[in-house]
């Protein structure tokens, strides 16, 4: 067997330890489809001759604008770029926010090769304003070019693709930190466990989440990365959004019950995963990684783009790049507690409530829109302080002090459109719970049982629904909901009976029964089990209430 043609810029001796070459294999396959399994499978993983191969090919398949940098454009401007300086001190691009260039087994001119390309990138691409994640690409695709020219082309094809429906990766600060939102969100639904201990140990959970792709993007070992990559290269972001949750699993797995090694978690984390491979071996990670059910790739996007709205309307742009991420209020520091006062709730309770509401919303403090033991015990009065506000809080607190509640998406006048009739509305980010005597979260259905349901088509997903569904309409220009029931196709209505409000009563789930209803005037319930939520009764089945709230999110202000 011949040994690898590694080129000038690879550690010969590191790069035999790293990823042991077995030689060069043919992949002859076109479909999609085989490429997938192929690359789930690591067909290419051991060969450096193919894997070359194959990320030449799929990059060179990359749709691109029409002006995209190529190889002799690298070879015209790098002299001029980098002058006399040594390649090992020029200075790496703004956009890369201080991240440092990862060895990944190069020798020392391929890691100054990096820096080159870098700032050859930064010099055509001045509208990438902030990409932490590139100098672990270009120095992985440096392994894999026969020069640094045609390095620099591979990235700026990654950089260029222009399929709005094909994400390859953040290039402005607003596109990163509504993807380190979107992560929280998916860590919160899928890694229940992990996301409540983050929530004990760390002062700001964002801060931890934040760090999701430095994970994946400098912290994995080279072999581990380059299985992400090829992967990725074949199907895309959402394949990055896995394997970190798939890491944040093994690290609950192996720490759940231990004391951190630091008082930093996030420190903990970035060691786990540089000595990962003590831990677990590729092939796992990516059997974990897709293993979880995660929502479809359109409705991954629909939650990247509210959480990008919710962040412009609190003056985060495309532009920014050195906005500190403890500008979010999160848990602790959401709910203050000199000034946090509820008649149903203490301060931890309420914590554990902001903990499971998305992202974008938990950049907000809690606002009492609706008590019963000062507005009154009416349900005209409870929908008169609600109305407007969207998403609310609702908690029920019964005369033999069990509490409970639920999260809700939709402004309440949303009831309005259905003539007087009751209807149902709301979307799938609506969750019950209860607090007393224990905790239990229960959200849609279709969270933990996706196979209930296909994702609709993608027009689907954009469009507002027909004048025939029993949901109200909303304009088309309005952003269509993440996690709205049209973009689903449900076997019947009652896995998406959500919220609804009459003049004599209020419900919450419904399908063989409601999750909670409450009567007009706020002074009996019941609650059982409904197929919605599939929750358990959320306190004694029939009771009588002892107080009701209603809580809304309110932007704190930024300084």
């Amino acid at each position: 067997m011949h040994p690898p043609a590694y080129n000038c810029f690879v550690d010969r001796d590191k790069m035999d330890s790293a990823i042991p070459d077995l030689g060069p294999k043919e992949l002859s396959c076109t479909e999609l489809q085989e490429l997938k399994q192929l690359a789930r499978q690591g067909y290419w993983a051991r060969s450096y001759t193919l894997r070359g191969q194959v990320y030449q090919r799929l990059i060179r398949d990359i749709p691109c604008r029409t002006v995209t940098p190529d190889a002799s454009v690298y070879r015209d401007i790098v002299g001029k770029i980098v002058g006399k300086h040594s390649s090992t001190s020029l200075p790496l691009p703004e956009f890369v926010d201080n991240t440092q260039v990862p060895s990944y087994c190069l020798n020392s001119k391929g890691e100054g090769a990096v820096r080159k390309i870098l700032l050859c990138i930064s010099n055509q691409f001045p509208d990438v304003s902030f990409c932490p994640a590139l100098p672990a690409v270009v120095a992985l695709l440096l392994h894999y070019s026969a020069d640094e020219a045609e390095c620099f082309e591979k990235a700026c094809r990654i950089l260029a693709c222009n399929d709005p429906s094909r994400k390859l990766v953040d290039q402005s600060f607003l596109a990163f930190e509504s993807s380190c939102m979107t992560f929280g969100d998916l860590v919160n639904k899928y890694c229940q466990a992990a996301h409540k201990l983050m929530v004990a140990v760390s002062e700001d959970v964002l801060q931890v989440y934040a760090d999701w792709q430095r994970w994946l993007f400098g912290e994995l070992p080279l072999s581990y990365f380059a299985r992400v990559f090829d992967v990725f290269l074949v199907e895309g972001y959402k394949v990055l959004y896995r394997v970190a949750l798939a890491i944040l699993k093994f690290f609950h797995k192996v720490r759940a019950g231990q004391p951190l090694e630091s008082d930093n978690v996030k420190q903990d984390i970035r060691a786990f995963v540089r000595d990962i491979a003590k831990t677990v071996s590729p092939e796992k990670l990516l059997e974990k990684a897709f293993a979880i059910r995660l929502f479809s790739r359109k409705e991954i996007q629909l939650l990247q783009m509210a959480n990008e709205k919710a962040l412009k309307q609190k003056g985060i742009t495309v532009k920014q790049k050195s906005v500190s991420l403890s500008k979010r209020q999160f848990v602790h520091l959401a709910v203050h507690a000199d000034s946090f006062h509820s008649e149903i709730v203490g301060v931890k309770e309420m914590r554990d409530i902001w903990s499971w509401v998305p992202e974008r919303f938990a950049l907000c403090q809690p606002l009492l829109l609706f008590s019963s033991l000062q507005h009154g015990y009416s349900l005209a009065r409870f929908y008169f302080q609600c109305e407007g506000r969207e998403p609310t809080v609702l908690l029920i607190k019964t005369t033999q002090k069990e509490v409970c509640g639920a999260y809700l998406s939709t402004d309440w006048s949303e009831r309005n459109k259905f003539g007087g009739k009751l209807g149902f509305f709301g979307t799938g980010e609506c969750f019950v719970f209860r607090l007393q005597p224990e905790v239990q979260r229960y959200e849609w259905v279709v969270i933990k049982h996706p196979e209930l349901t296909k994702p609709a088509s993608l027009e689907s997903a954009t469009v507002p629904p027909s004048p025939s569904h029993s949901v109200s309409s909303e304009p088309a220009d309005r952003l269509s909901p993440f996690l709205a029931t049209r973009h689903f196709n449900l076997p019947s209505k009652t896995e998406s009976l959500f919220m609804a409000g009459g003049s004599d009563c209020l419900i919450i789930g419904g399908g063989g029964g409601p999750a909670l209803y409450i009567d007009g005037d706020l002074n009996r319930g019941r609650t059982g089990h409904c197929d919605t939520f599939n929750n358990q009764p959320l306190c004694s089945e029939n009771f009588l209430i002892a107080a009701v709230e209603a809580w809304g999110f309110q932007d704190p202000d930024i300084q």
